[in-house]
């Protein structure tokens, strides 16, 4: 029998993965096009902590103007742990200095049936960044850029934990839309004109 297959195929086909086989061929094939879709794709690129506009940053006075109470505290925890993402870090003596107020926090009812059954809570501030040279960067009117919602049905104790759960959401939002803001368009400025604004 082993002959006979021999006769009919002289050259047996490879195994799908070894080496010259076609799964091997159409795995690198893949594997090249993934990298190359990652690395060149929907423009984005990939930034080494190298090419960061500053490496460390204090981040100032946060001010809550709103009702609700902690977001100061809640929103600082936010943003330093975003900065850390990106690799900056928080130093008590950076050059740059962030400081910012919190002055909107509201609730709106987005669905109900006789009673209120899911909310939106909406964030905003304002922010300055303040560099080396006294130069300043403001940030006026940002908040989250989704509709950040829960539920409101259910006991009361559910409801405010929801609600503390989302305006953690809202304030991770607007913290990660600030570090972008700062990263970016600092990076960009600073070389174009040896400065920003």
């Amino acid at each position: 029998m082993v002959k006979a297959t021999m006769l009919l195929y002289p050259n047996p086909p490879l195994p799908p993965f070894s080496k010259g086989g076609v799964g091997g061929l159409l795995f690198y094939a893949l594997c090249s096009m993934l990298l190359a879709l990652c690395l060149f794709g929907c423009g984005y690129t990939l930034h080494g902590k190298a090419a960061l506009p500053f490496n460390e940053i204090q981040i100032e006075r946060i001010e809550n103007r709103t009702l609700e109470p902690k977001l100061q505290d809640r929103f600082h925890r936010v943003i330093t742990e975003e900065f850390l993402k990106h690799g900056v870090s928080i130093s008590p003596n950076a050059d740059y200095k962030l400081s910012g107020t919190i002055n909107f926090f509201e609730m709106y009812v987005l669905a109900e049936r006789d009673v209120a059954v899911e909310y939106e809570v909406v964030m905003r501030g304002d922010f300055k960044l303040v560099g080396p040279s006294g130069d300043t960067k403001d940030i006026k009117g940002i908040g989250s850029p989704f509709i950040v919602s829960f539920p409101g049905s259910g006991l009361l104790e559910d409801v405010l934990a929801l609600k503390e759960l989302a305006s953690d959401r809202a304030l991770r939002d607007m913290a990660t839309e600030i570090v972008g803001i700062l990263i970016y368009s600092v990076r960009k400025e600073d070389s174009s004109n040896g400065g920003y604004k």
